[in-house]
């Protein structure tokens, strides 16, 4: 079924008598669905969150059971074809990248947020589940970059992407100690991406837009993703163990700027990174 789905979402058919808002609208709800279908993991993974009951299920604390869940699904996609072993490999390392900062972050010396619930796949007081969470977001740009037939035009030089991406890492790390220098990182990121357009084809006709702007709105929707996980009681900030509240604005540039690292991992797909254009 999804094959058949693809398939015809990669079939460019040109609409010759679409004009006006007409095409705007079949456009846009193609853009809809094919966005929908590269949020096929994301989906099946908060679905598996929200419906998983807090007592877990079958014996199985509930972080288990959603560590299990995030397996199958990623397993399925491979055998479906829907990813490929390189893809799954640039999966795991956003798996590896995600748990080493989850881990840092619950630790007894930072504390900046908490698993509260017990679990046996818990390492370093982090459920072994919360990586695909940061996996999550490489599948979607993964699946997005084949859906949209993504082009970038006047990608910056890789060890320029390759180093901001790493600043904004260990960013995460160091603003504990010697300052959040966060806002600085955007600065060079603006900068360094300031001419860079992403072309992508939501139906028949390619439309382009500022790869800045993607990575913002990208990061706007794990903020509200984020506002859900933790509504349900997936993990909880300091200021929301007496009472939910909703996570601070600011998330919603930490998680912009996550985008942006993600992004240059993805781009060195060898796949993809053929369809880069890099300036001489």
């Amino acid at each position: 079924m999804l094959a058949i789905l693809d398939t015809h979402l990669l079939a460019a058919t040109t609409r010759h008598g679409l004009r006006g808002w007409q095409r705007f609208l079949l456009e846009f709800l193609y853009f809809g669905i094919k966005n929908a279908r590269a949020c096929l993991f994301v989906a099946l993974f908060f679905a598996s969150v929200l419906l998983a009951p807090r007592a877990g299920l079958f014996g199985l604390p509930r972080y288990d059971v959603l560590l299990l869940a995030a397996i199958a699904i990623q397993v399925w996609m491979l055998w479906a074809g829907l990813e490929t072993w390189d893809e799954l490999k640039a999966v795991c390392l956003f798996h590896l990248v995600g748990f080493a900062l989850e881990a840092f972050k619950v630790s007894g010396s930072i504390q900046s947020w908490s698993y509260p619930d017990f679990a046996y796949t818990k390492l370093f007081g982090v459920p072994l589940f919360s990586g695909f969470m940061y996996a999550a977001v490489g599948s979607y740009v993964i699946q997005a970059w084949r859906l949209f037939d993504l082009r970038i035009r006047h990608h910056p030089p890789y060890w320029m992407a390759v180093t901001i991406a790493l600043l904004i890492y260990a960013n995460f790390f160091t603003h504990h100690y010697i300052g959040d220098f966060r806002w600085y990182l955007a600065a060079c990121a603006l900068g360094l991406y300031a001419r860079t357009t992403v072309v992508f084809r939501p139906l028949d006709r390619d439309r382009q837009m500022p790869l800045l702007l993607s990575f913002v709105l990208i990061g706007f929707f794990i903020w509200l993703a984020e506002n859900i996980s933790t509504f349900w009681g997936v993990w909880r900030y300091p200021n929301q163990l007496g009472a939910w509240s909703a996570v601070h604005v600011s998330k919603w540039s930490s998680w912009s700027l996550l985008v942006v690292m993600t992004f240059t991992i993805v781009a060195h797909l060898k796949h993809i990174k053929a369809r880069i254009h890099v300036p001489d």
